[in-house]
C-alpha cells in the first residue's frame, strides 16, 4: 500500500488512511497521507473504509487484504454494500479464490447473479467498464 500511495501523492492526489490506534502507536502509519483517520478497531476500519469508498479492488495481498475484500463481498449480498468489490488479477494471483468463487455457485452457496456481482481482472479498461456499469445484487432472500 505505500508504494500506491507514494504514487498516487507524487501526482498530486489525495490518500486517506485508516487505522486503529494500536497500529497508529506502532508507527505503521503512511507519514504522508492527506489525512489520517484514527479508529479504535479493525472492524471499525473496516466499516469506516466501505462507507468512504464507491468501489473496493483488491490488490494482491495477504490474509488481511482477502478478509476485507471477502466482507465488501457478504455485506453486498446482504444488502449492506452497494459497491462492486474487485480482485485486481495482477499475474494470476487471485485464481484460486476466483475459481474457489465459481465452486460456491457449483455447490449452491453462491447464486450466479451474485458470482457475477464479483470481478476478478488486470485489465484497467475492464475494471473500468465494471464500475460504470455495476449493479448490486439483490438482497439475499434466506429459506427458513
Amino acid at each position: 500500500m505505500g508504494i500506491l500511495a507514494d504514487t498516487v501523492l507524487s501526482h498530486g492526489g489525495e490518500v486517506i488512511g485508516i487505522i486503529p490506534g494500536f497500529l497508529r502507536d506502532r508507527e505503521l502509519a503512511h507519514p504522508h497521507l492527506t489525512e489520517l483517520i484514527v479508529v479504535d478497531s479493525m472492524p471499525e476500519r473496516k466499516k469506516y473504509m466501505m462507507d468512504l469508498s464507491k468501489a473496493y479492488l483488491a490488490l494482491p495481498g495477504g490474509p488481511g487484504t482477502l478478509e476485507e475484500i471477502t466482507e465488501c463481498v457478504s455485506w453486498a449480498r446482504i444488502g449492506q454494500n452497494e459497491h462492486p468489490c474487485i480482485f485486481y488479477n495482477k499475474n494470476g494471483y487471485y485464481d484460486l479464490v476466483d475459481s474457489f468463487y465459481s465452486k460456491m455457485v457449483d455447490e449452491g452457496f453462491l447464486s450466479t447473479e451474485d458470482r457475477s456481482k464479483i470481478l476478478f481482472s488486470d485489465s484497467i479498461g475492464q475494471i473500468e467498464a465494471f464500475i460504470e456499469s455495476y449493479i448490486p445484487p439483490g438482497i439475499r432472500q434466506y429459506q427458513v
